[in-house]
């Protein structure tokens, strides 16, 4: 199978007007391996709270949090028609769902770079040069992240390189002072109304959001001069969870997006731009799997014309091979008057990271 380069692929993607931009855990992978790899993630997790948990793990022969999560929260669902007893079992597994919920993120916390200063200069450099594709110039779309992490959010508030000209990155990610107490040391979400000017969303939450009650707040370093992974592990140690969406399945990732009005508005803004006749779409560090299909099928369904997907090696490589039928599933579901064609290119040419 012939794959494009990354910049073939960008050179093509010039006969649209707009080109967007969904990242998926390959993202942060490419950055460090060590650290946002399911497996590594799984390494450093702390299951003595619970360890039928790890049993779970090792019983299914994975190390995916959400495969577990969503397998946990299915056996809940169908567990009471086999105990005639209605015993306790579904109810401790769903609280086993919950808490491995709660660990991915303290684990993600725990492990994530402290500083930006830990991540060397040019790998933010080279990420901004491949952020300027989607968030600069005359094409310059929306960037919608499936991550939890802070990769994206320092890369965008990275100084560019200073001896080039700077690339100017639009990164309004819809965060704003609080009109009630507009010196405090984070920023709130502005309300639907201001979002549509949006072009960064994170689809599935993040480490620096937070759910007050009232509203969506952001924490950021610039105000309070702490470290954004000190915050959010001080938060954590106080038993407030950031905005996080790790549900089993595509359903219930969906049921926690449409109760919460920033999940949603991404999700509409998303929808909104697959919808645009004259706009492309490139997925990189995504594996298309059925867990995100609440995303996946917005895609399918919409109107734009190219999807150029990222493949990372072999493309007769198993998971490839799995990415291939699924983009293919997803260029199923369009209607005859909006055709989808999807070219795949090598995803390690984007040098994302450097």
């Amino acid at each position: 199978m012939s794959l494009l380069t990354f910049e073939q692929a960008v050179t093509d993607s010039e006969q649209f007007s707009k080109r967007h931009l969904l990242l998926g855990n390959g993202f942060s992978i490419a950055c460090h391996a060590d650290i946002f790899h399911y497996g590594s993630l799984y390494d450093q997790a702390d299951f003595s709270g619970a360890p039928e948990i790890q049993s779970v793990f090792a019983a299914l022969d994975t190390k995916d949090f959400e495969s577990v999560i969503r397998t946990l929260e299915s056996a809940a669902t169908i567990l009471p028609a086999y105990i005639a007893d209605g015993g306790a079992a579904p109810t401790k597994i769903l609280q086993h769902a919950t808490m491995l919920k709660e660990i991915l993120v303290q684990t993600i916390a725990g492990n994530h770079p402290h500083i930006p200063s830990d991540i060397p200069q040019e790998k933010f450099w080279a990420c901004r040069r491949f952020l300027s594709h989607f968030l600069s110039g005359d094409k310059a779309g929306c960037v919608f992240t499936l991550n939890y992490d802070l990769l994206l959010y320092w890369t965008l508030m990275h100084d560019d390189l200073p001896f080039r000209d700077p690339i100017d990155l639009a990164k309004n990610d819809g965060f704003g002072n609080d009109e009630d107490e507009p010196n405090a040391d984070y920023v709130v979400w502005q309300g639907e109304t201001n979002a549509h000017s949006a072009s960064v969303m994170f689809l599935h939450g993040a480490l620096h959001l937070f759910d007050s009650g009232r509203d969506l707040l952001k924490y950021t370093w610039v105000r309070k001069g702490v470290p954004l992974i000190e915050q959010a592990r001080a938060a954590l140690a106080s038993n407030k969870f950031p905005l996080f969406v790790a549900e089993g399945t595509s359903a219930q990732k969906k049921e926690k997006i449409r109760h919460n009005a920033y999940l949603y508005q991404g999700l509409k803004q998303l929808t909104s731009n697959v919808i645009q006749g004259k706009h492309c779409w490139f997925i990189f560090g995504h594996s298309l799997a059925a867990n995100d299909d609440h995303i996946l099928t917005r895609i399918g369904r919409g109107r734009f014309k190219k999807l150029y997907v990222g493949l990372y090696g072999d493309p007769q490589e198993t998971w490839n091979v799995e990415i291939i039928s699924r983009s293919k599933w997803l260029a199923s579901l369009r209607a005859d008057k909006w055709p989808l064609e999807v070219t795949f290119y090598q995803a390690e040419t984007a040098q994302v990271w450097g």
